[in-house]
């Protein structure tokens, strides 16, 4: 559970110590444990890094109080950087493409923030130019850029990873969490293995994604509706390191969308695409150290569920597969 006990003084302070809670279709000799980032009050992941790169910045005086934070998001990024300057005195302004959560979207704007929309068709890579350009515009304007700065898996390297190590004192076999820009996984796998270098490190993607080119894979590209996690070109993604990843797990948007309705009905857990895909691949793992296939340190998997469904019943979620992807 959280650990908070006494009152606090700002909702920047609810921000991490979420729960470690078991998911039970896992082995019960090997046994897969998620962080539930719902419960950050931005509730997502995001906040995390929304509370720590703009802190860091405030201090390291690439920010000035009454300055601008530009960044480029799908949405969850833009919630979390929204609580964090609505608390530190900074203006917000996220470019979102078009295709992504209007719930997240309209968060983001009842936290006090600009958002503009660029076409879907551009991907994040057009996000990614616009928020450059817009920050010419403006006087005392940052990007952080959550692609290549490294305060984002910074981030979770001080506080997702050691969480998680304290509540299973230090007996973390395997490190599973989807990448985006791939800071959850760097971060929380950079803490991990310099406590145990034999911690094994898996990378998840759906579908059409092309982390696979990391690894040499003649990687197939092609669109996918799990949003949150995966990439259409890898040059955006600067913070992925392979050299830290023992294995890249693919999974179908199909078996995502079953595995979301399978963790609300069986398990009570209301989380969306992201943590889908990382149960169905911190469960693999699992049964691959329970068979002895992989050999690791310690026999329990820590991932990660991202957010929560609800920023996208309007999509379908819980709607059949057809619905959810048309």
């Amino acid at each position: 559970m959280t650990t908070h006990r006494e009152p606090l003084d700002s909702v920047l302070e609810a921000v991490g110590e979420t729960p470690l809670v078991r998911v039970h279709a896992s082995p019960e000799s090997v046994p897969v444990h998620a962080k539930l980032e719902s419960f950050n009050p931005g509730a997502s992941v995001k906040d995390r890094i929304g509370e720590y790169m703009v802190r860091a910045m405030l201090e390291a005086g690439t920010l000035n109080p009454g300055g601008t934070v530009i960044e480029p998001t799908a949405g969850n990024t833009g919630i979390g950087f929204a609580v964090a300057a609505g608390q530190l005195d900074v203006d917000a302004v996220f470019v979102v493409p078009e295709r992504f959560s209007v719930e997240k979207q309209q968060l983001m704007r009842a936290l006090g923030a600009e958002v503009i929309n660029t076409p879907s068709e551009d991907g994040m890579a057009g996000a990614i130019e616009r928020a450059h350009a817009l920050a010419e515009e403006l006087d005392d304007a940052v990007v952080p850029q959550q692609f290549e700065n490294p305060l984002n898996a910074e981030a979770h390297y001080e506080t997702t990873a050691p969480e998680a190590f304290e509540a299973l004192d230090g007996e973390v076999g395997a490190i599973v969490a989807g990448c985006g820009t791939g800071g959850t996984l760097m971060g929380m796998a950079e803490y991990a293995l310099e406590r145990n270098p034999d911690t094994h490190v898996v990378a998840v993607q759906p579908e059409g994604s092309t982390y696979g080119d990391f690894f040499g894979e003649d990687a197939e590209e092609g669109e996918y509706k799990t949003e949150g996690i995966g990439t259409h070109d890898v040059a955006t993604n600067e913070l992925f390191d392979p050299d830290l990843v023992d294995d890249l797990k693919t999974i179908s948007d199909e078996a995502i969308h079953g595995e979301m309705a399978r963790l609300a009905g069986e398990e009570g857990h209301l989380v969306a695409s992201s943590s889908g895909a990382n149960s169905l691949a911190a469960r693999e793992v699992a049964r691959e150290i329970e068979s002895g296939e992989v050999d690791a340190p310690h026999d329990a998997v820590v991932t990660v569920f991202a957010d929560s469904s609800e920023r996208y019943l309007s999509k379908g979620v819980y709607r059949s597969f057809e619905e959810w992807t048309g």
